[in-house]
């Protein structure tokens, strides 16, 4: 079965306050950059945080990696893509890549790690039963 990859974007205009002395985004911003692709696909697909909070869980990311091919500097325009990468675990897979739009010349790749944890902050072994709708509804079994 042939499953085909969700996607979202935001575009974004780098500020003064996410860059260092080196007119260079700083590193620890792209974390952001991720962050708002997280939310832009959560309200795109309706799995944002909220969505899985009312359902009984939390989502934290456990893992996140940045890989930089180019810098970004103060003043340009950005976007950033995610794209939801299935799993048959209980987590939430995400690929990012972040584009320079005056050339579109690819500046960072990354990837994410969330997992679900209940009320009590359980850690949760499997797929939550809504988590399988989601799945279900988005073709993404």
């Amino acid at each position: 079965m042939n499953i085909t990859p969700l996607k979202a974007s935001v575009e974004f205009a780098v500020r003064f306050s996410e860059v260092d002395s080196m007119n260079i985004v700083w590193h620890g911003s792209y974390a952001l950059y991720f962050e708002d692709a997280r939310e832009a696909f959560g309200r795109k697909y309706g799995i944002g945080y909220l969505d899985i909070f009312e359902q009984g869980f939390y989502a934290p990311l456990v893992d996140l990696k940045f890989s930089f091919k180019k810098p970004l500097i103060y003043g340009r325009t950005a976007r950033v893509d995610i794209i939801f990468h299935n799993t048959p675990a209980a987590k939430i897979l995400f690929d990012y890549e972040i584009y320079d739009l005056s050339d579109d010349s690819l500046i960072a790749t990354g990837s994410s790690m969330q997992v679900f944890l209940d009320k009590d902050y359980r850690l949760v072994w499997a797929n939550p039963p809504f988590y399988e709708q989601w799945k279900r509804k988005w073709g993404q079994e």
